[in-house]
């Protein structure tokens, strides 16, 4: 078998003609030179350079050679620059698991800026609620989290990218709330919703968002009516858009939400303003393998991805970029 030093040194005399300025082009001497041509020579049986006192010329089957021998050497170097692109994760795949609302604001931030400073790196986008979204990290199936604080797993990490706050959400013109109608997006007290039907989070799939209701209700002092679950935030709002009742939602599900939904900030009395926090992080498993997966990282940390923020989300504190339910 020959070897690519061999390729390059017959390249070189193929393409200049002349045995004194091919090795002058490699930073070699001559003699050196000549031994790789007839090593090369023997190895495939057969002269490849018909040599006179006057000229050196290819023969037919230096010829047929010459192309293939520029393919395969342009081949090690592409292959290469490819290896020392992927070793530093400028190339390769990021598979992103992101929570239904995180897919309408963090999710599309997210991408525009990889596409800019990483073009070579392709991503596989899974919706999954934060729980799925752990238990794929854990197990390898999905290298990024854009998901809800929750329990921590041995070897996952995370960091804060955004955080927003919740809302009411009201079927519009409903007369859930009785004889004293509020003008919509005024604040509204939860002790306005005690014992109205209460459309709420999963206790699993939804945890997170389950607990933080439970709070704010206790808080202010209201009786949580649960009449309906769901683990996602556009099903929540199909049920109160339905007339089932309210629910909780991030202020970022507003841009999305269906007609017929009527959104209230929560009156921050009472502490309630402290207490009324969403995050939404960016979780990965440290053990990863992935180059591409640390140079997003980087990528994040140096952009800080604080973008549009008509919900009052990336504050400066934020870190990052955007949201969705568990």
């Amino acid at each position: 078998m020959f070897t690519l030093p061999q390729l390059e040194a017959f390249v070189a005399v193929a393409e200049e003609l002349h045995f004194g300025a091919a090795a002058e082009r490699l930073n070699m001497t001559q003699p050196p030179l000549s031994r790789q041509i007839q090593i090369l020579e023997k190895k495939l049986g057969t002269q490849l350079f018909g040599r006179t006192s006057r000229k050196v010329e290819l023969t037919p089957a230096g010829a047929m050679l010459l192309p293939r021998a520029r393919q395969i050497l342009d081949l090690c170097i592409k292959t290469e620059l490819d290896v020392r692109r992927v070793s530093s994760g400028e190339v390769g795949a990021i598979t992103v698991g992101y929570t239904a609302i995180a897919g309408q604001s963090a999710l599309p931030l997210l991408l525009r800026r990889a596409a800019d400073s990483m073009p070579g790196v392709s991503f596989m986008l899974r919706e999954l609620v934060s729980t799925d979204q752990m238990d794929g990290l854990v197990k390898g199936s999905v290298d990024i989290g854009l998901l809800r604080p929750i329990v921590a797993r041995p070897g996952i990490v995370s960091r804060p990218l955004m955080k927003d706050r919740l809302v009411v959400a009201l079927p519009a013109g409903s007369s859930l709330l009785g004889s004293l109608p509020i003008k919509e997006g005024a604040p509204l007290p939860l002790g306005r919703l005690d014992r109205l039907p209460l459309l709420m989070y999963s206790t699993k799939e939804a945890r997170y968002f389950h607990d933080l209701v439970l709070r704010l209700f206790a808080s202010a002092g209201a009786h949580a009516n649960i009449t309906q679950y769901a683990s996602q935030i556009p099903a929540l709002l199909a049920f109160v858009q339905a007339g089932l009742g309210v629910t909780l939602v991030p202020a970022s599900a507003m841009a999305s939400a269906p007609a017929g939904v009527e959104f209230h900030e929560i009156d921050g009395s009472h502490g309630m303003q402290e207490l009324n926090r969403v995050d939404l992080e960016l979780a990965w498993n440290e053990e990863t393998a992935n180059p591409a997966v640390r140079r997003l990282l980087e990528l994040i940390d140096s952009a800080g991805f604080a973008g549009p923020d008509p919900a009052g989300l990336a504050g400066p504190d934020s870190g990052g970029l955007a949201d969705e339910d568990s």
